[in-house]
Parts: structure tokens; sequence; C-alpha cells
């Protein structure tokens, strides 16, 4: 019988509707659930254990106590073999910790773990390289190339590989970035190792990359064609990034590099934005979205812009949504898809189609959305 281990960071995500981009630290963590933060790492695991059910009963499942693996697996009809205890209510990065080096001396054939880059830090620091491991995307840093496109896919990959249907494993990056530096809108972002995982084209979605200074001209091209097309009747929504940036540039507006900013009229009506505030200001309101894909990896929804959530985005309308991106952006997906992972499965199908994409002045390519990578 093969050993499926599961370790679930219950806090992991949760400063990403609020706009804190990211939830490393006591303190940042009370400053979440003090802006009204809601667990989903639970919800996370349970959509990718849905997709390990036909291999119930020829799995052993071994979790961790409660909201750390074992209250999921559960709900989900499992029987897992619960290891370990928790020391308090709180669950600690050395929770995690331990919890790998049990399941690594257990031999588990496959640890899946959900949260972000920082959880995929603390397994590195646990087990290095000694086991076959699959991330579950819940964190608001994803940089690393262990994850998952997404949790439905992540239980897909889980189930084939545990069936031996496939069997190659390779060496992922494990990348963090400083959340003090993220937050100030600063992006430093360092290798800090490698885990092994299995990999099927089109099932995880490989590391971010950074852009090019020599796109700079490209940008402004965008920047030029979207504020011809803007009216007074619409409040914009600007997503994160540098090519969106520069659309604020244009109007000489403050913006948040890494966050969310509001525009109406050509003026600034709200900058860094979490969920609840983007969602006061546009109520009622005519609405779109400005958003444009995460280099290397293409999501458009639920990497690094949590705060532009599904309440958000079915407010806007899939009709309003606007994608930017440059040519070379493009070019460096090496395929015609972009991904969403807002966390609702239903919404990401329905967000699924083909789009125009901004990628210069008065220039537009035609690609899809899709909520998995397709060639």
């Amino acid at each position: 019988m093969k050993k499926l281990g599961l370790i679930i960071n219950p806090i992991a995500g949760m400063g990403g509707r609020v706009g804190l981009k990211g939830t490393d630290g006591e303190e940042t963590l009370k400053m979440a659930l003090k802006l009204g933060a809601k667990p989903w790492a639970e919800d996370r695991a349970k959509e990718a254990l849905k997709q390990l059910l036909l291999l119930k009963d020829r799995v052993e499942l071994i979790t961790y106590p409660k909201k750390m693996g074992e209250n999921a697996s559960l709900s989900c009809s499992f029987t897992p073999k619960v290891i370990g205890e928790l020391k308090g209510e709180k669950t600690t990065a050395e929770d995690t910790k331990r919890a790998a080096d049990e399941m690594r001396v257990l031999g588990v054939d496959l640890l899946l773990f959900v949260g972000g880059d920082g959880t995929a830090r603390d397994i590195y620091d646990a087990i290095d390289r000694s086991l076959v491991v699959l991330g579950i995307p819940a964190g608001v840093k994803v940089f690393s190339a262990v994850f998952a496109v997404n949790p439905v896919v992540a239980g897909e990959l889980a189930r084939l590989f545990l069936m031996g249907e496939i069997r190659e494993v390779v060496d992922a990056e494990v990348l963090d970035i400083d959340e003090e530096l993220f937050r100030r809108g600063k992006l430093s972002t360092r290798l800090y190792g490698y885990l092994k995982i299995p990999v099927k084209r089109g099932y995880t979605s490989g590391s971010k990359s950074t852009t090019p200074m020599s796109e700079r001209y490209n940008k402004e091209e965008i920047a030029a064609e979207i504020l011809d097309e803007m009216s007074d009747e619409y409040y914009y929504i600007i997503g994160p990034g540098t090519t969106t940036k520069v659309i604020m540039e244009f109007l000489n507006l403050d913006y948040s590099l890494l966050g969310v900013d509001i525009i109406h009229k050509k003026k600034l009506v709200g900058k860094d934005l979490n969920e609840k505030e983007i969602l006061e200001t546009i109520r009622g309101r005519k609405a779109k979205i400005i958003v444009t894909p995460i280099g290397g990896q293409g999501y458009l929804f639920g990497r690094g812009n949590q705060q532009i959530s599904p309440k958000v985005i079915r407010e806007v309308g899939k009709d309003n949504i606007i994608i930017v991106s440059t040519r070379n952006k493009l070019r460096s997906l090496s395929r015609r898809t972009l991904l969403v992972d807002t966390g609702s499965e239903i919404l990401d199908k329905e967000l699924s189609g083909y789009y125009r994409v901004v990628t210069g002045y008065r220039e537009r390519a035609i690609f899809k959305v899709s909520n998995r990578v397709e060639d």
C-alpha cells in the first residue's frame, strides 16, 4: 500500500485578500485577522483530496492533527493515520518542519503540502530532497516551481504518480522573497534550494521570471493604448505589475507596484486596496479590471493579486477584464494559454475562453485562458 503524506499550513494565503502580501510572522497574522482575513488552506486541500478518492482504499493517508490535515482528510471521507501532536492552537513553521521530518522517517511515497513559498522553505529545511513532494498552492507568494497549477490538478498529478502512471521526478526550485520589502513595493527573490516533484507536462507551472528593462518601450505603447480607450464612466482596478503601473506613471499618479489601485476619470481614488476596500469602491458602479500575467507562469488571477477575489471579479464581470502584456512576456510562456486560480473552481471554468490581450499601441493578440496548462 502506497503512503501519502499531507501537511497543511492553516494560515497560508490569509494575507492575500486583505492586501498584506503574505502571512509570515505573528504580527502580520494578527493584522490579517483584524482586517477580517479568513483561512482557506483547508478548502484548497479538500479540492486536491477529492481527486484522490478513487485511491481511498489503496493508499495510507498520513497527516498531522486537526487543521494541519486531519480535519480536511476526514471531511473527504478518508481514514487518516494521524501522527505527531500540536503544542498549541496556533501552528508554526516548526510544526511544519517536524511533520515533514516524521513523514520522512515513515517513508511516505509522496508528500502533499498546502501553502506558499514560506511553507516550501520549511519543507526543504526539514527533508531537503529525501522525499518526492508536491505543493498545493494556497499562499500569497507562490514563486517556487514546486507547486501544481491549482489544487484540482495537484490531486490529479498525485493520483497519477501514486498509481505509477507517471514516474518522472525532477528537481524544482524553492524560491522565496523578503516579505517586508515586498510590502514596501520592492521585489527581492532568491533561490533557496530544490525539492523533488513528480512531473507531467501541463500540471506544474514553473517558477516566475523577472521582466527585462528592454521592455520599457513596449510597456509605454500599452499604456498609451489603454489611456486612449479609457472612459470616464468606469472605475479601473489596476492590478500589480510593472506593465500595469506604467499606466499610473503616464497619469503622474502615486501607485503601489505590488498592490491593487483604482482610478476614475484618470485620478487615483484608492491605493494598495484589499478585497473589502475594492468592493466598497466599485459597488453599484461600472468597473473594469486591468491585469497582466505573471511572467514565466502566466497567471492572470490567483498569484500575488488575491485582492482581486472571486467576489470582485463577479462584481466587475468577465467582459470587463482587460489583459495587457508585453510581447516578450507572452513569448516567454512557450504556449498560448494564460492561467487562472481564483480559489473558485466554478469561476475559473467561467473565466476560461479566448481573450484579446493588449500587446502594444493598436495591437492585440488572441490567447486562451484556462484553469490548467495547455499546449
